[in-house]
């Protein structure tokens, strides 16, 4: 029986090289490289993990810029506000000032008045002194600093400043005697307190 010759290996015959036995397949250049897959997008593109911060930081980072800048602002705002508020204080007292200044104006003019004529009639001085007097306690009132200078009253802490204890049988214990120094003013708006004498207490 005659006895064919074996084909030899198309692979080897087109190479013209045999492949020895145990090799694997030769390497083909359209095959992916090796390594794990690089992740991709839907469209194609590199994944966020490819390369650069995931979007949640750089929003993250955004806010923190925009709340600094807020914060800026607003500090710069409020020194603006303290700086226009001492300003206006700083105006409202001089106008106050000059109110008050313009207030007493007449009385100085009645006082210099009064000296003017102070040769002619000493009796007469003595009324221009206590019509000047009035008129600046009128003045006072009318800036919001009434006058207190009662006696027979009862001793107020908040109004009256005792400065001395008599033995007196016509006033009832604890009243005021004598007004030795006027007071001006009520409660906060209180300028000074009266400076009085108190009947003294069995």
């Amino acid at each position: 029986m005659p006895t064919h010759p074996q084909e030899p290996d198309r692979a080897a015959s087109d190479s013209g090289a045999r492949v020895p036995e145990g090799a694997g397949p030769a390497p083909r250049g359209d095959l992916p490289p090796s390594g794990p897959p690089r992740p991709e997008a839907a469209n194609g593109e590199p994944g966020p993990d490819a390369a650069g911060p995931a979007p949640a930081e750089d929003e993250y980072t955004t806010a923190i810029q925009e709340l600094e800048d807020r914060w800026r602002r607003a500090l710069a705002d409020l020194d603006n506000l303290r700086k226009r508020h001492a300003r206006e204080l700083e105006r409202e007292r001089a106008v106050e000032r000059s109110r008050t200044a313009a207030a007493f104006l007449p009385v100085l003019d009645n006082l210099e008045l009064a000296l003017t004529h102070a040769g002619a009639d000493p009796g007469a001085i003595v009324e221009g002194v206590r019509a000047v007097r009035d008129q600046a306690v009128n003045v006072l009132e009318l800036l919001g600093y009434p006058r207190h200078a009662e006696s027979g009253v009862a001793f107020d802490p908040a109004r009256h400043e005792v400065v001395g204890v008599v033995q007196d049988p016509d006033a009832p214990p604890g009243t005021v005697v004598e007004v030795l120094r006027p007071g001006y003013g009520d409660g906060e708006r209180q300028l000074r307190p009266a400076a009085v004498t108190v009947a003294k207490r069995e």
